[in-house]
C-alpha cells in the first residue's frame, strides 16, 4: 500500500496561552497542500517492525513513524508486523508538519494493513499521544485549530499556489517557545474574524528571526516576488516560508529565481487529503 503523507503550512499562529503542562494553547489555521512524502506498507507475518529507509537526522527511537507503528501494535495486541518506506520531500524541522504527516500516515495504513478496523476517533485519541499536529492529518482537513492543534473546525479555503521555500536551517521547537522573544495574543478570536485569511502573523517569529535572521531576508526576498498574493509568512515555528500566488506560473516563476542557497517547491492548497 503507497500513500502521499501530505506537508502543511499555518496560514497564522497565535499562541494564546501557557499551560499547566508546559504546552501552549494556539489557535491556528492549518493548510494541507498537495506535496508530501511518499510511504509505502508491506505486511508482515513474523511480528517485526522494519524501516527500510535511511534516516540519519532521526534516530529510531525519535522516528514518529517506528513510534507509531510500535504503538499501534502494542494496542490491538496483533501480532503481524510491517516493512516501512519513505521517501523523503519535505524538509525536516521546517514547520511542514512532516513529521507527525508521517505518523498520521502510518497509523492510517496500518489499520487498514492489520484489519484492526479503528474508528477515526480511536486513532486520533492515539495520535493525540504522539505529537500535536497529528490530529489534523488524521482528520484529513483545512482546518482552523485551537487547543494544543487537536480542536478542529473543517474550513474551505481558496486553492492558491504556494511558493514553500527552505532556508536549509532547522530550529528547535521548544527553543522557540521558551524565547525571550516570543509574542502571545491572549484574546481568543472567533473563526470569523479570519475569514479572508489575509496577511495574518505568527507569534513565534520573532522569537525563530533571533534565532536564525535568516528567515527575515527569506521573507522580503517572498515580498518582492512578482504576482504574489498577501504577504510572505513562516510556517509553524519555523524555518520554512511561504507566499501565496493565484496562477502557478507565477508561483514556478518565482521559484526558479530563488537564491542557489536556498530550496523550495510549488504546491496548491487542498481542503481535503486524498488519504
Amino acid at each position: 500500500m503507497t500513500y502521499l503523507s501530505l506537508a502543511k503550512i499555518n496560514l497564522f499562529l497565535h499562541v494564546v496561552s501557557k499551560r499547566n503542562d508546559g504546552y501552549h494553547n494556539l489557535q491556528t489555521i492549518f493548510q494541507l497542500l498537495n506535496y508530501g512524502d511518499e510511504m509505502e506498507f508491506k505486511s508482515r507475518e513474523d511480528g517485526l517492525v522494519n524501516r527500510n529507509y535511511s534516516n540519519k537526522a532521526i534516530p529510531s527511537n525519535k522516528d514518529l513513524v517506528l513510534k507509531s507503528a510500535y504503538l499501534l501494535k502494542e494496542l490491538s495486541g496483533t501480532k503481524k508486523g510491517v516493512d516501512i518506506s519513505l521517501i523523503k520531500k519535505i524538509p525536516i524541522g521546517g514547520g511542514l508538519g512532516g513529521g507527525s504527516s508521517n505518523a498520521a500516515t502510518t497509523l492510517i495504513a496500518l489499520n487498514k494493513l492489520w484489519k484492526l478496523n479503528y474508528s477515526k476517533e480511536k486513532l486520533t485519541e492515539i495520535g493525540k499521544t504522539l505529537g500535536s499536529d497529528v490530529p489534523v492529518f488524521l482528520s484529513g482537513k483545512t482546518s482552523w485549530a485551537e487547543g494544543t492543534g487537536e480542536l478542529l473546525m473543517p474550513i474551505t479555503l481558496p486553492k492558491y499556489f504556494y511558493l514553500v521555500v527552505s532556508i536549509n536551517k532547522q530550529i528547535s521547537t521548544q527553543e522557540v517557545f521558551t524565547h525571550k522573544a516570543l509574542t502571545m495574543s491572549p484574546v481568543q478570536r472567533k473563526m470569523t474574524d479570519f475569514s479572508d485569511v489575509s496577511n495574518l502573523h505568527n507569534d513565534c517569529l520573532d522569537a525563530a528571526i533571533d534565532i536564525e535572521g535568516e528567515i527575515e531576508f527569506a521573507l522580503l526576498y517572498l515580498d518582492r516576488t512578482a504576482n504574489h498574493l498577501g504577504l510572505a509568512r513562516m510556517t509553524g515555528t519555523g524555518c520554512c516560508v511561504f507566499v501565496a500566488f493565484e496562477k502557478e506560473k507565477d508561483a514556478l516563476k518565482a521559484k526558479q529565481e530563488l537564491p542557489s542557497k536556498w530550496t523550495g517547491f510549488v504546491a496548491q492548497a487542498i481542503n481535503k487529503s486524498p488519504l
